[in-house]
């Protein structure tokens, strides 16, 4: 067996996930590809885990504009919004100022989903190794994948009842030959032991790209676009159960936001994100 691992390690050499380079362990990143790598730290957003680091200034403010008002209690805006500044001045001054800290669109617009994690900035040193991971086939990569998402969602394993990948429409699925989402919903499930729900939510039509749409339109674009049956709810005992929603990347937000409103309505108590990386504007 372990001649013919040989033999096999020379004709198909271990490549970098990343630029595709030869390498010596599989599943790996090179050198050049690993140190481009940017991953999610603290302090940031206990909602929407948007790192303070990178945040625009008016993104902390709670009269940050990105669509409807909705009413919020100004006293506890106004204490929130302290807080997010005090936790961006954390890194310059080295002072923790504790966890619980909003960003400004979190205090005006309460995601559907309780928490958002991701592992890493979605940026140019992670973007080739995402999108050769979800169109090139490369789903060797998951395990590696797999593990820094579940470093990235430390505070979930432990209460979780479901892991549920975000669908693919049929259409997609069909063209592409795997969820990349369902793949690493199953290997987290794997590593956790948490139950694997991979057709709970059924993509009921296609929806177009949501980059560039203002939050209306993101919304429009993906109302009715999820479902939860009462036969599958029954089926994973989804009543009061809490629930990590995974993905690969979190861009708008939009589609993990109806996805969470699908899982409340049909009984979820609690919907968690996690995903590869996140898009930071």
């Amino acid at each position: 067996m372990v001649a013919w691992q040989a033999v096999l390690r020379g004709l198909l050499p271990a490549r970098c996930g990343g630029c595709g380079a030869i390498g010596d362990v599989p599943h790996a990143l090179c050198a050049n590809c690993w140190s481009a790598l940017r991953f999610v730290a603290p302090p940031f957003c206990a909602c929407c885990g948007y790192p303070f680091e990178l945040m625009p200034s008016e993104m902390l403010s709670s009269d940050y504009e990105d669509g409807e008002d909705d009413e919020r209690d100004v006293n506890h805006q106004a204490d929130m919004f302290g807080g997010a500044i005090k936790a961006r001045d954390q890194i310059a001054t080295g002072v923790d100022y504790g966890k619980g800290v909003l960003c400004g669109p979190c205090l005006r617009h309460i995601p559907p989903y309780d928490r958002a994690r991701a592992a890493l900035i979605y940026d140019d040193g992670s973007r080739d190794y995402i999108l050769r991971y979800k169109h090139g086939d490369r789903t060797d990569l998951t395990p590696l994948l797999a593990r820094w998402m579940w470093q990235a969602g430390l505070d979930y394993w432990e209460n979780a009842s479901l892991l549920v990948p975000v669908p693919l429409h049929r259409s997609r699925l069909l063209m592409r030959r795997y969820n990349q989402s369902g793949l690493l919903a199953a290997a987290l499930s794997r590593q956790t032991g948490i139950a694997f729900a991979p057709d709970l939510i059924t993509r009921k039509r296609k929806t177009r790209s949501l980059a560039g749409l203002g939050r209306a339109s993101r919304q429009r674009e993906v109302q009715g676009a999820f479902a939860v049956s009462d036969r599958r709810a029954e089926k994973y005992q989804l009543k009061g159960a809490k629930v990590v929603l995974v993905d690969d990347v979190l861009t708008t937000g939009a589609t993990a936001a109806a996805c969470a409103r699908a899982l409340k309505r049909a009984g979820a108590m609690q919907v968690d994100l996690i995903t590869i990386a996140r898009v930071i504007r």
